[in-house]
């Protein structure tokens, strides 16, 4: 079972991800949710500050959330 900052965080990602991919269909119309994961294969993504801004984001919670579970387990 979850413990509610872990779905805190969940939510926050899921969010985040929605965000990214609707801005990268703007830019790409017929991009999808995985070729956000690498968007040097899209120089209109990579050279987007925008974008790269957002893929920040992203990065962050990610390591918001795994900063916070191994604080957890450790205490």
């Amino acid at each position: 079972m979850k413990k509610p900052l872990e779905e805190l965080f969940d939510e926050l990602l899921a969010l985040q991800e929605k965000k990214l991919l609707h801005f990268a269909i703007k830019i790409i119309p017929n991009i999808t949710p995985d070729d956000i994961l690498q968007p040097n294969d899209y120089p209109e993504l990579e050279n987007h500050p925008f974008f790269r801004y957002e893929e920040g984001v992203l990065k962050g919670i990610h390591a918001a959330k795994m900063a916070v579970l191994a604080w957890n387990r450790e205490n």
